[in-house]
C-alpha cells in the first residue's frame, strides 16, 4: 500500500517523452546489436549459405569449418600470440607511465605545475605528424620491434587527466598525515594512491588494452617481417585486401574449393579477434562506471 502511495505519477508529456526515449534507445540497440548477431551467425553457417545471402539472424547449414580453417592458418595463430604480447606489454607500460605523470601533476605546490599541465594538454591538439614520428622510430632503431607499437604513444593525455583527477580526489589530509609520519612521496604513491585508484586503473587498463588489441596502423608502419605481424594486420590482409593464400591453409584444400570460403573465413576471424576483449570486460565492468565518472565530476 505504501509502495503505491509513493509511486510518482507521470504527466502526459512525461509519458510521451519516456515512450519516445525507449523507442529511440531500442532502435539504437538494434542497429548496434544486429551486425554482431549477423557476424556470429554467418561464422557458424555454411559457405554456400553465406555466399548466397541466406543468413539473416541464425546460422544456416551449421558448421565450424571457418574456425577450423582459421586455426590452420599459421599467420592467424602467430598473429594472435603477437597481439597478446603487444597488448600486455603496451598496457602495463601505459598504466605505469600514465600514473607516474599524473601523480606529480596532482601534488599541491609543485613548481611549474601549471606550465607542465599546459604542455601536456598542448600535445592533445598539436603533434609532429606521422613522418617525424616515423623518423624518430627509425633513429631509435625500433623498426621491427614491438616497443615501436606502444612506446611512441606511451601516455594518453586524456587518460592521464582522468588519473590525475582521481588522485586529486583523495583527501589531502591523508598525504599530510603520511608525510608527518615520515612517509616519502614514492611510498605514499605505492601504498596509498595505487590501492585507492583501483577503479580508475581498471578502466584505463581496458581503454589501453582495447586500443592495442584493435590497433593496426602502427604495426603497418613499423613491422615488415610477417612472423611479427599482429592479428589485426593479418585480418587486414584477409578482410580488407580480400586475400587468402591457399598455400598457407594446411590441410584445407578441400575446403578451399567450396565457394564462399573467403567470406566464411572473414566472419570467423572477426569473431575470434573480438572474443578476448569481450572476456576481459566482465571483470572490469563493476569498476567501469565509477572510474569513468571520476574524470567527469572534478577537474
Amino acid at each position: 500500500m505504501a509502495r503505491n502511495q509513493n509511486k510518482i505519477k507521470l504527466s502526459h508529456g512525461d509519458r510521451i517523452f519516456t515512450t519516445i526515449n525507449y523507442c529511440v534507445l531500442t532502435f539504437a540497440l538494434i542497429i548496434v546489436l544486429y551486425p554482431m548477431i549477423f557476424i556470429v551467425s554467418a561464422s557458424f553457417s555454411s559457405a554456400v549459405a553465406v555466399k548466397s545471402n541466406k543468413v539473416w539472424l541464425y546460422p544456416v547449414g551449421f558448421n565450424v569449418e571457418g574456425y577450423k580453417a582459421a586455426l590452420k592458418h599459421p599467420l592467424i595463430l602467430s598473429g594472435f600470440w603477437n597481439s597478446i604480447k603487444v597488448t600486455v606489454m603496451g598496457t602495463i607500460t601505459n598504466i605505469v607511465l600514465t600514473f607516474l605523470v599524473a601523480y606529480p601533476l596532482s601534488v599541491r605546490g609543485l613548481w611549474g605545475k601549471t606550465f607542465l599541465t599546459w604542455l601536456w594538454t598542448f600535445t592533445m591538439l598539436f603533434s609532429g605528424g606521422m613522418i617525424p614520428l616515423y623518423l624518430v622510430v627509425v633513429k631509435l632503431n625500433m623498426l621491427n620491434t614491438y616497443p615501436a607499437l606502444f612506446v611512441p604513444m606511451a601516455v594518453s593525455v586524456y587518460n592521464m587527466i582522468i588519473a590525475r583527477t582521481n588522485i586529486q580526489s583523495i583527501p589531502y589530509d591523508m598525504y599530510e598525515s603520511a608525510t608527518l609520519d615520515g612517509c616519502s612521496d614514492f611510498r605514499y604513491f605505492i601504498q596509498f594512491v595505487i590501492p585507492l585508484s583501483k577503479a580508475v586503473i581498471a578502466v584505463l587498463t581496458l581503454y589501453y588494452a582495447v586500443g592495442h588489441w584493435n590497433g593496426y596502423f602502427a604495426a603497418l608502419m613499423y613491422l615488415t617481417e610477417r612472423k611479427m605481424f599482429t592479428l589485426q594486420q593479418v585480418l587486414r590482409e584477409i578482410i580488407i585486401m580480400n586475400t587468402v593464400d591457399p598455400t598457407q591453409m594446411v590441410g584445407a584444400d578441400e575446403l578451399l574449393r567450396k565457394q564462399g570460403l573467403k567470406d566464411l573465413l572473414k566472419y570467423s576471424l572477426v569473431v575470434v579477434s573480438t572474443v578476448p576483449m569481450l572476456c576481459v570486460y566482465p571483470f572490469i565492468q563493476k569498476h567501469f562506471v565509477k572510474g569513468v565518472m571520476i574524470g567527469s565530476i572534478k577537474g
